[in-house]
């Protein structure tokens, strides 16, 4: 239960310098609680905040919550360890104004590269300092700022003439000055500062939903992130890799009995904790159950396989409702599985979509209907033609489920393709167009066309290595001349490039071969769908298909945050 508004007292307003709030942040008097998200700045954004304390502009208030209650919180920040908070002894939350702040400590006393920030002393502007930066005595490093030795000890080492000199201490007095104003709230509930938190982000800048419905639901017994971890450990544990947070937020909520939609994942915010608890126990043993199908039956060994993340959301709830499918369940679901992958029903997966896909789910796992009605669009063939193949496309991540699923044949040493690490999108040499880019371009093929899905095939990186860009009519005759033209063929047909594309190739006629082989992976494509097809309320595909498709975005760095990529929701 909440404070009641006549036991909370009027907030303290106050005012004091950033070089006092930095020194508080590290002494342990000012603290992070664990709602509120980590730090999402990125490096302009922080000289931004500089350049604005240096030209005396205003920043924004803090709001901070003062309490000698012990909330689960984080003891680093901007890269440095700050002190622990000392049991019974009163510290300072803060509720709003978390990335100014953080961005205030790194720049004054932050270790790591994004705290590396000078000033430039002639242009007058804050810059990062790498490689391409500019040197010598005219850039001070912004620690200086705060720390009159360090100011010495630099005039002394870099000797800057008198007027950058001047320069250099007027902008130390401006840090060294400049305050914020504070406002302090007293008498709250842990409850209420996490409600205080949430309704003041909800309302100013954007806010990731899994951090706003995290603050809407904390207590100090109950921590929606650590429970969402709790829940990727399931994928974890299956070496299954993870998909992102919301997506798995996504399927807490259809646990709870309310939905996919953004709308319905803010209804987890009206739960207790043992019901909140309840729906992410569901959602994770059904996550497992989903795993163990994808792993199975479709052959994605891991989780960036997968077309579309939402698919995963739904396939959870589904297991979640059908624990033990039947063997002709366990069909229909494989059916469903490749009729959404191949149209673009999760391409911007929308709430109008995900109330009929929850309905159909429960249909289904009630025996109320044999397929898993959709209205999933049937593919076109010409998508192989003008979808371009890339680590984050659907199409591309389709395309490789279809050349997994064969079993491929590497086309010189005969061997199965490590699909596992082809799929995993780590090794680049796995995948190789057909008719190699470089003699494609020599050939006036324009840009892009020579990227297309249907010119991929997969191949280990020393066959890779050794077709390089040579054309297709001499690298297949040499393969033809040592391995038999029968044994070639064979092994084309694991590749999904059958006689009428093997000939084109054999002409050099990219055209033809791009067309007969759409042909094949069409039909396959169908050969999967099945019968699903009767129950695509779609049919086929009339969105227009570009003739260059761009890559998303894609998270930085091996163990970057998944992205959801497929809803406008």
């Amino acid at each position: 239960m909440g404070t009641s508004p006549a036991q909370v007292r009027a907030p303290e307003p106050t005012i004091a310098p950033i070089t006092s709030l930095a020194s508080r942040v590290l002494n342990g008097d000012i603290v992070l609680p664990k709602f509120q998200r980590a730090f999402v700045w990125t490096p302009q954004q922080v000289l931004y905040l500089l350049d604005s304390v240096r030209r005396n502009y205003p920043i924004g208030s803090l709001l901070m919550w003062r309490t000698t209650a012990k909330l689960a919180s984080g003891h680093e920040i901007a890269g440095l360890d700050t002190v622990p908070q000392h049991e019974g002894a009163p510290v300072h939350y803060v509720l709003d104004g978390q990335q100014r702040l953080a961005s205030l400590v790194g720049a004054l006393h932050g270790a790591g590269p994004i705290w590396e920030i000078a000033y430039d002393l002639e242009r007058e502007e804050f810059l990062h300092l790498t490689e391409e930066a500019p040197t010598g005595p005219h850039i001070m490093p912004v620690r200086h700022l705060t720390s009159v030795g360090a100011m010495m000890s630099w005039i002394r080492r870099d000797n800057p003439n008198d007027e950058l000199q001047l320069r250099a201490q007027a902008l130390s007095e401006q840090f060294n000055q400049y305050q914020v104003p504070i406002v302090t709230l007293l008498d709250v509930s842990e409850e209420d500062s996490a409600r205080i938190f949430e309704r003041i982000n909800s309302t100013g800048t954007s806010m990731d939903i899994v951090d706003l419905i995290r603050a809407g639901t904390w207590s100090k017994d109950f921590d929606l992130k650590d429970e969402i971890e709790q829940l990727l450990l399931v994928l974890d544990a299956k070496k299954y890799g993870r998909v992102d947070a919301k997506t798995m937020l996504r399927t807490i909520s259809a646990a709870a009995g309310f939905g996919f939609s953004t709308k319905s994942i803010h209804e987890l915010r009206s739960l207790q904790r043992q019901q909140l608890q309840e729906a992410v126990a569901e959602a994770g043993k059904a996550a497992a159950r989903a795993v163990d199908f994808l792993s199975t039956q479709i052959g994605t060994p891991q989780a960036e396989a997968l077309p579309y993340y939402n698919q995963f959301a739904v396939l959870v709830e589904l297991f979640r409702q059908l624990p033990k499918p039947t063997a002709a369940q366990y069909d229909a679901v494989t059916r469903w599985f490749w009729l959404t992958a191949s149209g673009e029903h999760f391409k911007g997966w929308r709430e109008s979509q995900m109330g009929p896909d929850l309905t159909a789910v429960t249909e289904f796992a009630a025996g109320r209907s044999t397929e898993i009605e959709t209205d999933a669009a049937l593919p076109r063939n010409v998508l192989w033609q003008r979808a371009q193949f890339s680590r984050q496309n659907a199409p591309s991540k389709l395309l490789v489920l279809l050349m997994s699923y064969e079993k491929p044949l590497d086309l010189n040493t005969g061997r199965v393709i490590d699909v596992a690490d082809a799929l995993s999108w780590q090794n680049g040499k796995q995948f190789h167009h057909f008719f190699p880019r470089a003699y494609l371009k020599k050939e006036g093929v324009k840009a892009g066309r020579d990227n297309v899905c249907g010119n991929l095939i997969m191949l280990s990186a020393i066959t890779n290595n050794w077709i390089s860009d040579r054309r297709p009519s001499d690298y297949l005759k040499d393969l033809a001349d040592w391995h038999g033209e029968d044994v070639l063929r064979a092994r084309l047909r694991t590749c999904l490039i059958e006689e009428t594309a093997y000939q084109a190739a054999l002409r050099n006629d990219y055209v033809g071969f791009l067309r007969a082989r759409s042909e094949t992976l069409h039909r396959r494509l169908m050969e999967l769908i099945g019968s699903a097809a009767g129950s695509s309320g779609g049919g086929e595909s009339s969105v227009p298909m570009p003739d260059v498709e761009a890559d998303p975005p894609v998270a930085a760095g091996a163990d970057a945050e998944p992205v959801d990529r497929d809803s406008v929701d």
